[in-house]
């Protein structure tokens, strides 16, 4: 050690951080809900077109639709969920029936609290 100098040591330690998980974005469900203004033809062609299902599965949502009141076509993250409820609105009305005054009614709702079909959520 040269004159005079002061050597000086830092202590090791070892400093515990504890683990952060990322947390997951909620999943949102859109649910089309059921009205007498479109035809079957209409929400199975709808429903191949916005959400790229095939024709049976489209035709088991549009069932469900009439049958229960409802459907959950998709399980998402938000962002994607508001596109996919814009894309149903931006469909249009049935041309098949003329008194047919616009899009099939869409909702979003929080996937905890739907019944939603592990089938039905995003790819």
């Amino acid at each position: 050690m040269a004159d005079g100098a002061v050597m000086t040591q830092a202590a090791n330690r070892t400093r515990t951080v504890p683990e952060r998980r990322a947390k997951q974005p909620r999943l949102w469900n859109v649910v089309l809900l059921d009205d007498d203004e479109h035809t079957y033809e209409y929400v199975i062609e709808m429903v191949q077109a916005v959400f790229g299902r095939s024709r049976e599965h489209a035709f088991l949502i549009a069932r469900k639709v009439d049958t229960e009141g409802r459907a959950v076509c998709l399980t998402t993250h938000l962002e994607l969920a508001e596109l996919k409820v814009q894309q149903v609105r931006s469909h249009g009305a049935d041309p098949r029936i003329s008194t047919c005054k616009g899009c099939m009614s869409v909702i979003l709702e929080p996937a905890d609290a739907g019944d939603n079909d592990p089938e039905d959520s995003s790819r």
